[in-house]
């Protein structure tokens, strides 16, 4: 079962950076085997994909946070990152790490970190 641990979350005014990371365990379970992705969810809203890094690298993005958000992985340290720059207040919300082995439908999620984005 693959575990995995958001951090990096907080309050930072609207044209402000915040990087989140997200950590896997154990690590028998190497990240660069996973596709890996941040999703997010507001109030009042549906969870919706941010970005995503796939096993072989690639990045895709919403088009939403295109130019302002980036998603990379650290392999060695079974690390996967999001660096937010220019935030505004619309970032506003819970950012969760997704995870998915290629060979296998199993998905897997972490808890969830806060991210509120201030005038």
């Amino acid at each position: 079962q693959v575990q995995l641990v958001e951090s990096g979350g907080g309050l930072v005014q609207a044209g402000g950076s915040l990087r989140v990371s997200c950590a896997a365990s154990p690590r028998i379970f190497s990240i660069n085997a996973m596709d890996m992705a941040w999703y997010r969810q507001a109030p009042g809203k549906q969870r919706e994909r941010v970005a995503i890094i796939a096993s072989g690298g690639s990045t895709n993005y919403a088009d939403s946070v295109k130019g302002r958000f980036t998603i990379s992985r650290d392999n060695a340290k079974n690390l996967v990152h999001l660096q937010m720059n220019s935030l505004k207040l619309e970032d506003t919300a819970v950012y969760y790490c997704w995870s998915k082995f290629a060979y296998s439908p199993a998905e897997y999620w972490g808890q969830g970190t806060q991210v509120t984005v201030s005038s």
